[in-house]
């Protein structure tokens, strides 16, 4: 009887210590998460956060040092929908006095403020889009912005390029120190990675690819850049 309740304890044991050593880890790597819903064509009158809040995220709080999952300052991540949820308390609430995601957005004193200085506060654009999708119920959601086919003919600065970088390469690429070197600010910096190369094989390596810690970009916005870059990257 005693080798049997020995036998029972020393059964039950792993299995306490795997319940043990999952608690209080709310953080989860990339090859964990589910894929997002895709609701087809892309409504303008929606926010999505896998196309239009992760890459503000992304780009502006998860550089090195800062709110990834290495470093996981302060113990916040935001390369996720849900490591946001699990590390910033009440992300999703409406009131945004109680909402810590947009109080630190807001924050007056640029030390407290998310991203700190000396980078640039995201810009009133952004913090209405984050508003407006928190307002819209923070939901994970995503849609398809080549819906109804992919034209790699159209591909303009104005449009296409700009935009994606503004969205998601500018928060780790301007600034006074920028990351890795590369500045993106202006239509010129970006026009030079461009034709030397480096922004399309960026984009496309198979491992450590921009934006950094960010979705690989879908394969007809990276016809469409290269098809840009092939015409000497106008600004059109």
């Amino acid at each position: 009887m005693k080798w049997f309740k020995l036998v029972s304890i020393l059964g039950v044991l792993p299995v306490c210590l795997i319940m043990v050593s999952c608690q209080h880890d709310p953080f989860i790597g990339p090859n964990m998460l589910p894929d997002p819903p895709v609701s087809g064509m892309c409504d303008p009158d929606s926010v999505y956060f896998q196309n239009q809040i992760l890459p503000i995220l992304v780009s502006n709080c998860t550089e090195s040092g800062c709110h990834n999952l290495q470093d996981r300052k302060e113990g916040v991540v935001l390369d996720s929908y849900q490591n946001l949820l699990a590390t910033v308390e009440d992300a999703t609430n409406n009131d945004f006095e109680k909402n810590k995601l947009i109080r630190a957005i807001l924050d007056s004193d640029p030390d407290d403020r998310m991203p700190p200085a000396p980078n640039a506060a995201l810009s009133t654009a952004q913090i209405d889009l984050i508003k407006r999708w928190v307002s819209q119920g923070a939901l994970n959601n995503a849609c398809d912005e080549n819906f109804g086919g992919c034209d790699p003919t159209d591909a303009k600065y104005s449009s296409l390029i700009q935009p994606l970088i503004q969205a998601k390469c500018l928060g780790c690429h301007s600034g006074n120190n920028p990351q890795g070197g590369v500045k993106l600010s202006n239509y010129t910096e970006i026009k030079a990675y461009a034709l030397n190369g480096k922004l399309y094989s960026s984009i496309t390596r198979s491992s450590s690819w921009m934006p950094l810690g960010g979705a690989k970009l879908d394969e007809c916005s990276l016809q469409r850049i290269q098809a840009w870059i092939q015409l000497g990257a106008p600004e059109n």
